[in-house]
């Protein structure tokens, strides 16, 4: 099978290359194209990912191109990895919002929706050429913000699903804390990408979530940056980014004293070009734990493998909503277990959500609706919009002045801003 990548020159890929060498049981790769229109990056990653099959056994050609139509045709599946105007978009997204007391992160708040802006246009073209030499191919997206690009891909008929990491994180981390096989703990995860809870944590058929708290909550919490007492009250484990809704304030604080972190991952991405371009370096770099995407291998290659197998197995994805939550529409994007099949992915029921998560994401969803209304067709209303809508802004003249700031520093990405 043929497994192209767009964004193949990304310092992820060798994370991926990993994960396929050594499941190859599971997913047998033959070929692997790495698209990205960066020749001095994909001529790093594409070397180090020959060398590493190679070191591994694994008889995988590896296809490096900028052309999309030569990388996916015949593809089986083809990953999304990309980042629209790179590291040093991001740290506009992550420092821009501070001016206006809001928090800076490059997939929720501000910093998401102008993400979203100059991402969802590439993204679309860039599918649209995947179907012209690959109808049915998987398209599976990595490319924040998750849920928007992938409801975008979705509402232009694309096979597509969308993939995170943070679930199958939990999972190897609250697997590792009970010694456990992984395959053992299923999670009772919920609500959109980048704002999700576990509810559960189902082992053997026991829930010991609660168990999970009591004995590691205090440590949990200092990972996520919370307090112990929330997680108590919640009793229920949040995604690390609802951190920038539970403590908002303190993040704004923090981040104003701090680098951002995309100048942080611009240092640790010409590190791991080096390392890269090193024909010694035949194995992933200890230094790629830190980028981030921990397990977007595991995570990346079961998907496949069941949407090619047909699997029918359970694993957490982007999917359309189709009634699963009943207070959004059908139509909306949501984060929760899924059945993999050769058809995609259909939501497994979901127990009823508590308001106290229901309303967030409900209200994140609309935000949601409104940010791909703008990131589709422009506009410095529909971005106003958007903003006023997003709980971490919500407030007339941030939005007002958000909007300006956002035109303006991406108006390389957006020809539809004027002058």
């Amino acid at each position: 099978m043929r497994l192209a990548v767009v964004g193949g020159g990304s310092t992820y890929t060798p994370e991926l290359v990993d994960g396929i060498a050594r499941l190859r049981d599971e997913l047998p790769v033959t070929e692997l194209a790495l698209i990205d229109p960066d020749a001095a990056r994909l001529k790093l990653v594409a070397g180090v990912s020959r060398r590493m099959l190679a070191h591994a056994g694994h008889p995988a050609r590896v296809l490096a191109t900028s052309s999309v139509a030569e990388g996916a045709a015949g593809a089986g599946a083809v990953l999304f990895q990309l980042r629209v105007g790179g590291q040093a978009a991001r740290e506009v997204d992550e420092t821009l919002p501070l001016r206006c007391g809001c928090v800076g992160q490059e997939t929720t708040g501000a910093g998401g929706l102008a993400k979203a802006l100059r991402t969802v246009p590439v993204v679309l073209e860039l599918a649209s050429a995947v179907r012209e030499v690959a109808p049915r191919a998987w398209i599976v997206d990595f490319t924040n913000p998750v849920g928007i690009v992938t409801r975008a891909l979705l509402d232009a008929g694309h096979r597509a699903i969308g993939l995170c990491n943070v679930a199958i994180g939990f999972q190897r981390r609250f697997a590792a804390w009970l010694g456990v096989d992984p395959a053992r703990v299923s999670l009772g995860h919920v609500g959109l990408n980048h704002l999700t809870w576990e509810r559960s944590v189902i082992l053997d058929g026991a829930d010991v979530l609660p168990a999970l708290l009591r004995e590691h909550g205090r440590e949990l919490a200092g990972t996520l940056g919370l307090r112990p007492e929330l997680l108590r009250r919640l009793g229920a484990v949040p995604s690390y980014y609802l951190r920038y809704f539970y403590a908002h304030d303190a993040v704004v604080r923090e981040q104003r004293s701090e680098p951002a972190r995309a100048a942080e991952v611009a240092r640790m991405e010409e590190r791991l070009l080096e390392l890269y371009a090193d024909p010694s370096v035949v194995t992933k770099p200890e230094l790629l734990s830190q980028r981030g995407g921990a397990f977007y291998s595991e995570a990346a290659v079961a998907l496949i493998a069941s949407l090619l197998g047909d699997r029918g197995d359970a694993q957490v994805v982007n999917v359309r909503n189709a009634g699963t939550l009943p207070f959004l529409p059908d139509e909306a994007v949501i984060e929760v277990p899924a059945s993999i099949t050769a058809s995609g992915a259909a939501p497994l029921p979901v127990p009823p959500v508590e308001p106290l998560y229901a309303g967030l994401i409900a209200h994140v969803s609309a935000y949601e609706t409104l940010a791909l209304e703008a990131a589709l067709h422009g506009g410095a209303d529909r971005v106003r919009d958007a903003l006023l809508a997003h709980p971490l802004i919500g407030q007339d003249e941030p939005a007002e002045e958000l909007t300006g700031l956002l035109l303006e520093a991406g108006r390389a990405h957006l020809p539809w801003v004027a002058g």
